[in-house]
C-alpha cells in the first residue's frame, strides 16, 4: 500500500470479514484511518462480499484464498501476497486458479510452486519486510520499561505447535540477565482454544519487570526487529523474515503437540514442510526447554556464530534484501494491468 500510494496511481480501499472478532475490526479500522485508506465494512457478511465484487475494482489483493472468488469481479486482478513464509504445508495448499499474480519471496519457493503446477508467478522478495531497510529506530528499549543496559531477545512462538508451554517456567528466569519482549500471534489472543496464552504470559509480563508483552493492537511486529539482538520462535515465519537482520536466531523444537497428533503423528508431519524444517542451518536449535538460557546467552555472546549460514539464507529464503520487493510486486501489477492480465 505504501508502495501505491508513493506512485500515486492508485486509489485504496480496504475490507475485514465481518465475522473477523470486533477487537481485530477496530484495530484494522484504526489502521486503515492512520493510513487515510478507505474501508469497506457490513456486519452481514454476504452482503459485504457483494458491494466489493459489485464495485468491480481493477486490482483486488488478498493474503490467502480464501473468499476471493465472493470479491472478485471477472475482470478484475486478483493478486496474492501469501502471509507468512514459514514451516507449513498450506504455503502450497493455499491457492486458487483464479489468482492473476502471486508474490514469491524467494527462488526456492518460485521453483517449488512451479513443480506444484503452480503459474502466474512473480518473483519479489517478502514484500512484508522492506521497512527493515528503512527501520525508524526511535523505539526505545526504556519506553517498553525495559533495561536499555541489557541485551534484548524476542520471542516470536506461533499459536500451535508451540514452545509457549515449555518456556513458560524459563521466561522469568532468563529475564534477570536479559530483556525479553514477548510477540503473541493473534489467535493467542482471540482464538478461544488458544487464549490461554495470552493470559499466561500477561501473567509473566505482570510478574517480572524485564519482560514486555506487546499488546494485541501493535500488531506490527517489524519494529521489534530492530529493536533486539536475538530471535527466538518455533515454527512461525518470523525466522526467516528475521534472516534480514543478520542477527541470531533461535529455533525451539520442543512444543506440546494435541493428543492427536501425538496419537498420529504423521497427521502431525503432513502440516509441515518437513525438508524445509530439516534445511534451517542458520538457527541454533534447540529440543530442551531448559537450555534456553545457556543458548541465548551463548547467542548474544558470539552474535557471529552462524553468520555464513544466515548470509547464504538470505538469499535462499528472501531472494533480495534491498527493501524493493514492493516496488517488484507493483511493477508486476502495473505490467499486467498493461497487458489486459491476459
Amino acid at each position: 500500500m505504501s508502495e501505491m500510494n508513493r506512485r500515486g496511481e492508485y486509489e485504496i480501499h480496504a475490507s475485514i470479514p465481518a465475522t473477523m472478532p470486533e477487537e481485530e475490526k477496530a484495530i484494522f479500522y484504526k489502521s486503515c484511518n492512520e493510513l487515510n485508506i478507505q474501508t469497506i465494512s457490513n456486519d452481514d457478511e454476504a452482503k459485504r462480499n457483494q458491494s466489493i465484487k459489485d464495485s468491480a475494482y481493477d486490482v483486488v489483493v488478498v493474503g490467502n484464498v480464501g473468499q476471493l472468488n465472493q470479491i472478485v469481479n471477472d475482470k478484475t486482478l486478483a493478486v496474492m501476497v501469501y502471509h507468512g513464509i514459514g514451516l507449513k504445508q498450506s504455503y502450497y495448499n493455499d491457492i486458487d486458479s483464479r489468482i492473476d499474480l502471486r508474490s514469491v519471496e524467494s527462488e526456492s519457493r518460485m521453483s517449488e510452486l512451479k513443480a506444484h503446477g503452480h503459474q502466474n508467478l512473480v518473483l519479489t522478495g517478502f514484500t512484508k519486510c522492506d521497512p527493515l531497510l528503512t527501520l525508524d529506530q526511535e523505539m526505545k528499549l526504556g519506553s517498553l520499561g525495559l533495561n536499555h543496559n541489557q541485551k534484548t531477545v524476542l520471542y516470536a512462538p506461533s499459536f500451535y505447535p508451540t514452545s509457549i508451554d515449555q518456556f513458560l517456567p524459563i521466561l522469568g528466569k532468563l529475564s534477570y540477565e536479559t530483556n525479553i519482549i514477548i510477540k503473541l500471534h493473534n489467535f493467542s489472543w482471540y482464538q478461544n482454544q488458544y487464549a490461554y496464552q495470552s493470559e499466561a504470559i500477561s501473567k509473566l509480563d505482570s510478574a517480572f519487570e524485564n519482560i514486555y508483552l506487546v499488546p494485541p493492537k501493535d500488531y506490527n511486529i517489524i519494529p521489534y526487529y530492530g529493536v533486539s539482538d536475538l530471535l527466538v520462535s518455533d515454527i512461525s515465519s518470523t525466522m526467516f523474515e528475521y534472516l534480514y537482520m543478520n542477527k541470531p536466531i533461535i529455533m525451539a523444537e520442543c512444543f506440546s503437540l494435541r493428543l492427536k497428533h501425538r496419537l498420529f503423528h504423521k497427521r502431525f508431519l503432513m502440516k509441515i514442510d518437513q525438508e524445509r524444517m530439516e534445511a534451517v542451518d542458520f538457527a541454533f536449535r534447540l529440543d530442551n526447554a531448559e537450555d534456553l538460557p545457556s543458548l541465548v546467552y551463548h547467542g548474544l555472546e558470539y552474535p557471529m556464530d552462524l553468520e555464513n549460514e544466515r548470509l547464504a539464507a538470505q538469499t535462499q529464503y528472501l531472494y533480495r534484501v534491498d527493501g524493493k520487493a514492493s516496488s517488484r510486486l507493483v511493477d508486476a501489477i502495473a505490467e499486467k494491468l498493461l497487458e489486459g492480465h491476459s
